[in-house]
């Protein structure tokens, strides 16, 4: 069963929303967050990317930067920028892309659960990462930002939060960056409140969709402190931490490309003719071709782009790992060709989320920076969901979701 709880959020009171509002800390680089935030002192960037608080080139892992993120967010309870809910709510988020919206309930997820497995995770992840995530939330106390879930669909639940959002949001913005639309409510009623903990409580599993370090290093932050905490009772906050959970039906998992720097001292028709032994290899021409199935792959190289179809008995349809397209692409073109066996270090691959369109990948190769590119057909979440459920880890850069969660709608504290 997953365990959840009601929390009181800390937010920006409805005026100062776009104000305080910004992408995840880890979709942007330190100079992209010293732009956006620009003369904006109520930016979250300054709580989550506070080395913009420093000279330019200033290392984001210095102790002081960490210090300065604590000092900011107390700043901005102190101004009144953030302001603490007076009693325990769950909230909905609900994100507006290309016309189709996704609906997500706040919630507090319990640390035992990530611990033990009953919140589901389908990649690995680096202790670097962990670590700094970690040092975040020890030094604010606080989820600043939240993890993205998934959860198996319920009638219940969504009934719930049709009853919400038929009222007037409490946030309600087009976020400048990307377009997408985004909107908030709070669900303070005792018996719904209930209701949504019970529903949860029935469930077997949650799904980490997006933020598999945000959610190790909140869990891992709570485990220290009940360690460290003499009289541990398992009620505290700091045994919670905040996750946006969306029922798996209406989450878009899209495309997450490959772009390669060589062909590992091939020619391009040597290249082609060591694809055709496991793939049906089209010619496409100069026009985008983007990939129509599983099993199928757009490659571009030269000008041209190509359809790869994988051919049968190159993949096993039984195997949950082997029959991603992530899988059949690295082990028969980027390991066997092309010579790079480790998708985490080797630096001669790089990654392109769908989200930025094909168009990215043909000017990264026309521009000599890369020689090729493979666009992949998007996973679904039912094989996420199977993967996790089997006990599997996905191949690194697998999945993309998109519209990303903002950052600065709610904070949880851990006291």
């Amino acid at each position: 069963m997953a365990i959840i709880k009601p929390f009181k959020g800390i937010r920006p009171p409805q005026a100062l929303v776009e104000k305080v509002e910004s992408r995840p800390y880890d979709v942007l680089n330190s100079e992209e967050a010293r732009a956006e935030a620009g003369d904006n002192e109520m930016s979250l960037y300054h709580i989550i990317k506070p080395e913009i608080d420093f000279p330019v080139g200033t290392d984001e892992h210095d102790p002081r930067v960490y210090d300065k993120a604590a000092e900011n967010f107390q700043k901005f309870q102190d101004k009144g920028w953030l302001v603490q809910d007076d009693k325990e709510n769950y909230y909905v988020y609900a994100q507006t892309m290309n016309g189709k919206t996704q609906y997500g309930l706040v919630v507090c997820a319990y640390v035992d659960d990530y611990m033990t497995g009953v919140i589901k995770k389908h990649e690995l992840t680096r202790r670097d990462k962990e670590e700094d995530r970690m040092k975040h939330v020890r030094v604010n106390n606080a989820n600043v930002e939240p993890v993205f879930f998934a959860y198996p669909d319920n009638a219940k639940l969504d009934a719930l939060v049709a009853k919400y959002t038929a009222k007037a949001p409490v946030y309600d913005f087009i976020a400048p960056i990307d377009g997408f639309g985004h909107q908030f409510w709070i669900i303070d009623e005792a018996e719904d409140i209930t209701a949504i903990t019970a529903e949860f409580a029935a469930m077997p599993a949650l799904y980490i969709a997006d933020g598999h370090h945000r959610s190790a290093a909140a869990a891992l932050v709570g485990a220290e402190k009940a360690k460290q905490n003499p009289n541990h009772r398992g009620d505290e906050e700091y045994n919670y931490f905040m996750a946006v959970c969306f029922p798996a039906n209406q989450l878009t998992i899209i495309d997450y490309n490959r772009v390669v720097k060589d062909l590992n001292g091939l020619t391009a028709q040597q290249f082609l003719d060591a694809v055709s032994k496991n793939f049906i290899v089209e010619e496409k021409g100069a026009e985008i071709y983007k990939p129509t199935a599983l099993h199928n792959f757009s490659l571009y190289l030269e000008g041209k782009w190509y359809s790869l179809t994988a051919k049968e008995g190159t993949y096993d349809d039984n195997d949950p790992i082997g029959v991603l397209d992530v899988t059949i692409s690295s082990n028969l073109i980027l390991d066997e060709i092309l010579g790079i066996k480790d998708l985490r270090s080797d630096k001669r691959i790089d990654f392109v989320g769908g989200i930025r369109g094909l168009g990215e990948l043909k000017k990264r190769v026309d521009s000599g920076e890369m020689k090729v590119a493979l666009a992949l057909y998007p996973v679904s979440m039912k094989q996420l969901m199977d993967i996790a459920d089997s006990g599997n880890i996905m191949p690194p850069k697998t999945t993309w979701f998109e519209p990303k969660l903002r950052s600065g709608l709610v904070v949880h504290k851990l006291v």
